[in-house]
């Protein structure tokens, strides 16, 4: 009996103790790092930057390999027991180790200083600027259509994925698009004056072949159809820029339910009176109406010659093309029901 209860009560004290030396130990992998450290220049802190799609598991091995905590499994644990793994961020962080993991938590949940944004191929300016809205930057629209129409940035303003300061204006942000356009797109449009078009006509093709073409592979034969009838002296004919126009006209930037780009146009939209309405005007438009990806860019510039003058795109996005003007009818009825 007494060996029994000596036993027990063994079993009770390692039990204890195995509890309060796992307090304890809690208490310290929550801890900071370094205690007491104390950054007194940006240069001792650290930038962590998370990746968009990064998991959670990365973001803890990168933590720990930084040694801004003292262990990856612990910030998971703790993440997850508090519900947060969707609510950590992507973007820029500043973190010392002197920060505690719960601290560090709060921050990359919270505290973002910069954010990733991407802008899809074959936005409007205005597009551009109700995405940097509803992601929480504060963006003066009266500012930013100055901007744009002082300067002429339709078409420049670079399709990608952003790292962006929360802080940053609207002539901020377009700067930083459009020091990524000269990065990427300037280098693909150095050479097109020698085919016998100027880099700016090069940018209004593409920011047509953007919006009129789904796929890569169909870029280039389309990109060509439209610079051999430019070059003729046909009317190009393009619904994407009567779009561009009656959009013009419908909406308002401050307006985010409005349709940027109205598909099912009537005929009275294709009489519209803009320099933008291919079907009334001949020649290329006076500016670009979207801002093209770079495949678009470089299907201009390596455009295919092929026999064909007009093409038309089905309601799955596949295109079909035609030498005549018969041929082409022939595919509006057949693929179009018109």
């Amino acid at each position: 009996m007494a060996k029994s209860f000596r036993t027990g009560f063994l079993v009770i004290i390692i039990l204890g103790a195995a509890l309060l030396g796992g307090f304890f130990w809690w208490l310290w992998i929550q801890s900071p790092v370094q205690p007491g450290f104390s950054p007194k220049t940006d240069q001792e802190e650290q930038i962590l930057v998370i990746k968009r799609g990064e998991s959670l598991d990365e973001i803890a091995l990168r933590l720990k390999e930084d040694n801004l905590v003292r262990s990856a499994f612990a910030f998971r644990l703790t993440v997850m027991a508090k519900n947060l793994t969707q609510s950590v961020q992507a973007g820029d962080f500043h973190l010392h180790p002197g920060m505690g993991l719960a601290e560090i938590i709060s921050q990359l949940t919270h505290g973002s200083i910069d954010i990733w944004i991407t802008f899809p191929e074959g936005w409007r300016q205005e597009q551009i600027a109700q995405k940097l809205v509803t992601e929480g930057f504060d963006i003066d629209f009266i500012n930013w259509n100055l901007e744009i129409e002082n300067l002429s940035h339709e078409g420049y303003l670079f399709p990608d994925t952003y790292l962006m300061p929360r802080d940053a204006t609207a002539e901020a942000t377009i700067e930083i698009m459009r020091n990524n356009f000269g990065k990427k797109a300037k280098p693909v449009l150095a050479d097109i004056n020698q085919q016998g078009f100027s880099p700016r006509e090069a940018l209004i093709l593409a920011s047509m072949v953007e919006r009129e073409v789904r796929t890569d592979e169909d870029r280039p034969l389309v990109a060509g159809i439209i610079l051999k009838r430019w070059q003729n002296g046909w009317p190009l004919q393009i619904d994407a820029t009567v779009q561009y126009a009656v959009a013009t006209v419908r909406c308002d930037v401050q307006d985010a339910g409005c349709n940027w780009w109205p598909q099912n146009l009537t005929q009275q939209d294709l009489r519209i009176d803009s320099p933008y309405n291919t079907y009334r005007f001949q020649g290329l438009p006076p500016a670009p109406i979207c801002n093209p990806g770079l495949a678009s860019i470089e299907a201009v510039v390596n455009y295919q010659e092929s026999p064909y003058w007009f093409y038309l795109s089905d309601a799955s996005g596949k295109m079909h093309y035609a030498e005549t003007v018969e041929g082409h009818n022939a595919n509006v009825a057949q693929y179009l029901g018109k």
